[in-house]
Parts: structure tokens; C-alpha cells; sequence
């Protein structure tokens, strides 16, 4: 008996162990630690190799400076530099695509050694843009752009661009087809490529957009300068506020929460794969945070 209980003993021990090395490696593969002393952090996405890849604006405005950093089992490098201002991110396929300023990058992530290439310069848009800044994809491999026009400033002249893999590029949304849309920032598409939720950074709005009937109705307000959006498998909607540094939950009846607060700056946040988690850069505080949602 006293062997027997040994044994039970060690199988129990072995299996502990084998269950918290699991479960550290896993954490430790996608990269599920915080972040300190990045460079002004602005967009976070996670591929479905866990790796996770931020936006690095640097010193802002400043041309040339920024970079894109990838996180990989816990370790930090950088993918590729020589960026002006690094903002949202969206992987479609194989591709890693970067809103810069007034260009859209792409970025091929199958390659041994990475670059960037323009997928969209300045001139291919009808107006050249003021300030691109988030990135949204359907299964179609259809990508969601916002221009968020003169954020800084008067807080209006925002566009939405919808491009195809083709590279045919088509505008959604602006001012003068609906008076509500003045600094657009966050976007989300939804699989189907039929609607499309979009924040507002001036009017703190989140709006759903019926890309099939052409219809704005809004969702849920008071999200200050509304920044990043994400949307859970069970419905729940994450906003982050980017001027008072909070991050909302809308859930599917549209009741809104904070969930969190006293970030510098709560920039454009993405999901982890496993759908439970949360990636928020703190763009003033250098950091990217990771929240476990319940």
C-alpha cells in the first residue's frame, strides 16, 4: 500500500507538473506577459501562431522613425523599421498590413526576411489622406480603412475606405454622406463583410454600419476619444477611450461597463486567439497591457 501511495504520489507530482509547464509555455508562446519600453505603442495584433505584433509611432510626426516590433515566446524583436507613423494593423493571409501616415504597407510574414512594400500610397486615394488610422478585414480579404482626417484640429474630415484584394479602392463614408462622421478611428468588420462598427474619436459614438443597406445607427455612446474596438465570440463589444485612458464593454443588449481605467492612453486593442484575453497599448506609457477578460 505504502508503494502504491509513492507511486500515486509521484503520478500526481509528474502530472502537475507536465499540466504547469504546459500551461507556462503556452503563455510564455503567445506572449502573454505585459510589455514595458516600447515606443509609443499605438496598434497590436495577434497571428495565429501566437506571435504578436505592435505598432511603434516613435516620436510622432517624426518620418522615418518607426517600426513594427514582434513579440515571440516571451522575447521582443523588431520585424521591420524605417516607418513614419505606425498605427493600425490587420493580418489578411500571409500579410501583415500597416496604416503609415497616409500609405497603407504590406508586410509578408512567410518570408525569411521581412520588408515592407506599399500596398496603397498617398496618391492611389481620391484625397490624399491626414491622418490613416485603423484597419479592418472581412473573410473576403477585403480591408476597412479610416482616415480620421483633421483628429488633431478641428476633429472632422474623416473618410472610411473600403479596398479589395484587387486593390480597387471604394469610399464608404464621410461627412458629407452622413453629418455624424467626423474623426472615425476604430473599425471592426464583420466576417461576411456585411456591417461594419466604427467609433467616432470626436464624438465618442460606437455605429454599426450596414454595408448592405447603407444604414448608420448608433450603438452606445460616451466613449470619450473612442480609439480600438474588438468584439468577443459571446457578443460582448471592448472599446478603448484614448483621451482618458478606459476601456468599455457593450454587451449584445448594448448596456455599457468600465472595465478598466487609469491608462495614459488606451490605444487601438486587439483579441488574443484563445478569445480571452485583451491587448491594450498604453501609446504615452510605453507599455502593452494584457487583460484577462471573464
Amino acid at each position: 500500500m505504502l508503494f502504491a501511495h509513492r507511486v500515486h504520489r509521484i503520478l500526481v507530482s509528474s502530472v502537475l507538473a507536465a499540466l504547469l509547464l504546459t500551461l507556462s509555455s503556452h503563455s510564455q508562446a503567445h506572449g502573454l506577459e505585459p510589455v514595458n519600453g516600447l515606443l509609443t505603442p499605438e496598434s497590436v495584433v495577434q497571428a495565429a501562431d501566437g506571435k504578436i505584433y505592435v505598432s511603434e509611432i516613435n516620436g510622432f510626426g517624426q518620418d522615418r522613425d518607426g517600426q513594427i516590433r514582434v513579440i515571440d515566446h516571451g522575447k521582443t524583436s523588431v520585424l521591420v523599421q524605417g516607418l513614419d507613423d505606425p498605427k493600425g494593423l490587420i493580418i489578411i493571409g500571409n500579410d501583415l498590413y500597416i496604416a503609415d501616415k497616409a500609405r497603407v504597407l504590406r508586410v509578408a510574414l512567410n518570408q525569411p526576411t521581412a520588408s515592407a512594400e506599399v500596398f496603397l500610397a498617398a496618391t492611389d486615394f481620391p484625397k490624399v489622406p491626414q491622418f490613416l488610422n485603423d484597419l479592418s478585414a472581412d473573410a473576403n480579404g477585403n480591408l476597412y480603412i479610416s482616415d480620421s482626417g483633421d483628429i488633431l484640429g478641428s476633429g472632422k474630415g474623416g473618410i472610411i475606405y473600403k479596398v479589395t484584394p484587387q486593390r480597387q479602392l471604394s469610399l464608404l463614408l464621410d461627412g458629407s454622406m452622413d453629418a455624424r462622421i467626423l474623426a472615425p478611428n476604430g473599425l471592426l468588420a464583420d466576417a461576411k463583410g456585411e456591417h461594419l462598427l466604427l467609433v467616432d474619436f470626436t464624438s465618442g459614438v460606437l455605429y454599426d454600419y450596414n454595408l448592405l443597406t447603407k444604414k448608420l445607427d448608433e450603438v452606445a455612446s460616451g466613449f470619450g476619444g473612442g480609439d480600438g474596438i474588438v468584439k468577443q465570440a459571446n457578443g460582448n463589444i471592448y472599446v478603448s477611450d484614448w483621451k482618458s485612458g478606459k476601456l468599455f464593454r457593450v454587451d449584445p443588449q448594448h448596456k455599457v461597463s468600465l472595465i478598466k481605467e487609469g491608462y495614459q492612453s488606451a490605444a487601438d486593442i486587439a483579441l488574443t486567439q484563445d478569445d480571452h484575453h485583451l491587448l491594450v497599448p498604453d501609446m504615452k506609457a510605453g507599455k502593452l497591457d494584457i487583460l484577462q477578460l471573464h
